[in-house]
Formats: C-alpha cells, structure tokens, sequence
C-alpha cells in the first residue's frame, strides 16, 4: 500500500493537536451535530440515515460497524481544534518549513552523458516555508496526488538534488512509485 501525500499532510497537521479527539461514538457524534448544525448535515456527511445520527446522539446506539467507524472518526479529525490546526500549518509556511521522509523513484532530465535511470531513493529532506505552504495551500482547493507530488518533487529537486540551487542547475527530478512517504513540521 502506498501512502497518500495528501493524508501525510493531515496527520502531520493532526501530530499539532493538543487534544485527543473525542473517544466514544456518542461524544463523536454530538462533536460532528454541533460542528455541522444539525443531525441532517451530519447524516448526509457521513452517509447514514438522520435516525441513525440520533440514536447514536442519544446514546441508544453505543458501536458503529467498522466502516461507519472510520468514515465518524475521519469527519471528526477532519473539523477538530481548527485553530491549533491553523496556527501549525501557518507556522510550517512562514518561518520552519517541513520535512519530507520519502522512498521512492527518482528519475533524471540532465545534461546529455549523465546517468538518468530512475532508482529507488530514501530520502530525508526539510523544504524551506515556501514549498510548505504551496503544498498546503494546494491541498485546501483539492489538488491531486499528482500535484501534490509534483510540488514536493520540485522542493526536493532544489534542496536534495541542487543544493538549493547552488549546482546542477537544470537538472529536473521525476517523482514516481512512492512507497511510503511521511511529512513532519
């Protein structure tokens, strides 16, 4: 199973909380109602009936099957302390930057000579503010992976394979097959 970069940058968003989301079904639910202003909002977000939502509000349902857990859970995470949340993703963009554990393929478009053959990499590499906040910016208006991975493939063509620029000027890194990637502010 290959990690998603944008779900990396969620949990490197959730590592900011200073709370733990709310534990039973009942107080995730009453979470997701107040959140969403309504047991009707909440249903339609989670995929159930409105009658569902109640009975889990009220309590007379107490254990979600597996995949009504997750989807609860994921909606949960999603809306929880949105201003810790905030604070660390405005803090990565502006002044630390974050950084990037990767393995993946790394191929090359050089300079005629050069060898280009793509290759299994791990790497470890902090990106300046500016790829930060690109990367979440870009995951706000709903970007896709491939997007998401082009603009880390870019951050880390400059720090990791130039030297911030300061040698092999031109040379462009392709970004493929990740097997597991994990961002950390």
């Amino acid at each position: 199973m290959t990690d998603s970069l944008g779900d990396s940058l969620d949990r490197a968003l959730e590592g900011a909380f200073t709370r733990r989301i709310p534990q039973s079904a009942q107080a995730q639910m009453k979470y997701l109602v107040k959140q969403l202003k309504g047991t009707r909002a909440a249903a339609q977000a989670l995929g159930v009936t409105q009658r569902t939502v109640e009975r889990y509000v009220t309590g007379k349902l107490k254990r979600p099957r597996q995949d009504l857990r997750g989807r609860i859970e994921r909606e949960v995470r999603k809306r929880w302390q949105p201003q810790v949340r905030a604070r660390a993703r405005k803090k990565a963009a502006s002044t630390d930057g974050l950084v990037v554990s990767t393995r993946a393929r790394f191929g090359f478009t050089a300079a005629p000579g050069t060898t280009d053959d793509a290759r299994i990499r791990d790497i470890t590499q902090a990106l300046p503010p500016e790829y930060a906040d690109q990367l979440f910016t870009a995951r706000e208006q709903g970007a896709t992976e491939q997007q998401l991975q082009q603009i880390a493939a870019d951050g880390l063509a400059r720090m990791y394979f130039r030297n911030n620029n300061t040698r092999a000027h031109g040379l462009g890194v392709e970004f493929t097959d990740v097997e597991q990637i994990q961002i950390d502010l």
